[in-house]
């Protein structure tokens, strides 16, 4: 054996020997050495005494008004908002897969929360639709989501809707529940134009514990919505 094949008297074998019991390790190649991980800034907590403005207003002004003017026998009859319902069509999804990621992220800015895909029940070869395929994505909110949702609806994004002129008074399901339509869906601040490709329309549907549509329509005027006279 050559001089320099021979291990050192209590040293580690050279590169490409075998150690006892075990096989050659490969030259240039040791241990790997798992990565530290990045350092991440924790969310700010919200206080403890934390509510929507909403939720306040609500609270404070809008049950007085509606218990003034419905005259309901117990205060557990004076409607509320159960959920606020957003949802997004996207039907340049048969052509491209990424429109409905790309939709499904800028819904979860606007909403705070991760929305789901919704798919096809059937296949349609006319408009080359498959059964399953994602054709747009939705998202419910309750609780504090919904009055934070709620307040930016009303008084950012509404007014900036081009030639606003107030919302269809009418728009009611015969339950209590109120749907209306945005074409795009930049007028939310929490989209940036320059970064999407194309505007998408979203629909919001509101649902309240309302007998009738004009118990629905006081609560949601109380709301400050922007209905047309």
């Amino acid at each position: 054996m050559a001089e320099k094949d021979k291990p050192q008297k209590g040293g580690k074998p050279a590169d490409g020997q075998a150690q006892k019991g075990g096989k050659a390790a490969p030259a240039g190649k040791g241990p790997k050495v798992k990565a530290a991980p990045k350092s991440t800034v924790p969310a700010q907590p919200r206080p403890k005494d934390y509510k929507p403005r909403m939720k306040a207003l609500y609270e404070q002004v809008v049950r007085k008004a509606m218990q003034e003017k419905f005259a309901y026998a117990n205060i557990m009859q004076i409607p509320r908002l159960e959920k606020i319902v957003l949802n997004m069509g996207v039907g340049e999804a048969v052509n491209d897969r990424k429109k409905v990621d790309n939709a499904q992220a800028d819904l979860a800015m606007i909403a705070g929360q991760k929305p789901v895909q919704t798919r096809s029940t059937k296949s349609i070869a006319t408009f080359k639709v498959r059964e399953g395929m994602a054709l747009g994505t939705k998202v419910t909110l309750r609780g504090d989501r919904m009055y934070e949702f709620l307040d930016r609806f009303v008084t950012i994004a509404l007014p900036r809707v081009k030639d606003f002129r107030g919302l269809n008074p009418k728009s009611f399901d015969g339950r209590g529940n109120y749907a209306c339509g945005l074409k795009e869906h930049v007028v939310f601040p929490e989209i940036d134009y320059d970064k999407i490709e194309s505007p998408i329309g979203m629909d919001v549907i509101v649902c309240t514990s309302a007998k009738t549509d004009d118990e629905a329509r006081e609560l949601l005027r109380n709301f400050n919505f922007p209905f047309r006279s």
